[in-house]
């Protein structure tokens, strides 16, 4: 398989703020949205893979890499993450796309349809939930939205001391095993050098701007999006999921009329690394169905 070329771009959002991008590939377009805190990485399989026959467009999120952190602090938040998708669109003058989220990208991708709905042509959830995702996380209701809140507090108390327990921390042997061990990877299918380049990229985030949009994404519910939702959706779940267990994807295929819900077998929170022929055969049958 050939290594498409990739052509990279930056344009100012609503409120200024530069969105890097990179584009390979041409053809039909699919937009790419990745999880919170989360790189381009995460879907390389699928970029080397579909690039070879659709435009592939991926972007980091404000805050997030190698786009800028917004001037105004309040404009770190879901909404203004969806305005960016709108004005990426825009940008690149696509009209529709094929709109693919991870875990976070899809409780994005929810408010963006609530707000922009004509730029869907189908929709592609991989690992996704579009409500509070703590609730029930790691299988515990209060556990997980508890130990955010007490670092939430310290961080504030403490914000240095704090901010340089986080960078160094997070990209730990034992913080990538632990990482594992609850869900998030699969170490006996996903590379470890890309936990490794996830690890690394997390941890160069600013960590305030993190926490707000984090925050964002708890108090955000996009259920009542989801019964809206009039195009074609594959929506993709990993049995051994524990960070957004299959109950979220099973609520959306509930929800979304006409939805397929596919379960990838060993598949953890990534499944898109884990067993990405499958998925990508799976997206890929999906995709040529909506051409007949």
């Amino acid at each position: 398989m050939n290594l498409v070329p990739k052509q990279t771009g930056t344009f100012r959002s609503f409120d200024g703020t530069r969105i890097y991008y990179e584009v390979r590939g041409e053809g039909f377009p699919i937009v790419l949205n990745y999880g919170i805190g989360c790189l381009v990485n995460h879907w390389r399989p699928q970029i080397k893979h579909f690039a070879q026959h659709y435009k592939v467009i991926a972007y980091d999120y404000r805050a997030h890499h190698r786009s800028e952190i917004p001037e105004n602090r309040e404009h770190l938040s879901i909404d203004a993450m969806a305005q960016d998708l709108k004005g990426l669109m825009d940008h690149l003058e696509i009209q529709k796309a094929s709109l693919w989220g991870h875990s976070f990208g899809v409780q994005m991708l929810a408010r963006h349809y609530d707000l922009y709905p004509e730029f869907a042509h189908s929709l592609v959830f991989v690992n996704g939930f579009v409500e509070n995702p703590l609730h029930g996380m790691f299988g515990s209701p209060d556990l997980t939205s508890s130990a955010f809140q007490l670092f939430k507090s310290g961080y504030q108390m403490l914000p240095e001391t704090l901010g340089f327990l986080w960078k160094t921390g997070i990209q730990s042997p034992l913080a990538i095993q632990l990482s594992a061990l609850a869900g998030g990877f699969n170490l006996q299918l996903t590379s470890l050098k890309d936990i490794e380049i996830y690890a690394r990229g997390i941890a160069s985030m600013d960590l305030n701007a993190f926490i707000q949009l984090f925050e964002s994404m708890l108090h955000y519910d996009g259920r009542p999006v989801l019964e809206r939702i009039d195009v074609p959706t594959i929506i993709i779940a990993g049995k051994q999921d524990s960070v957004t267990p299959a109950k979220h994807q099973e609520e959306m295929h509930h929800l979304i009329k006409g939805s397929e819900l596919f379960s990838v077998p060993y598949g953890s929170h990534c499944t898109q690394l884990d067993m990405p022929e499958l998925v990508n055969l799976k997206i890929e049958r999906f995709l040529a169905s909506l051409q007949k």
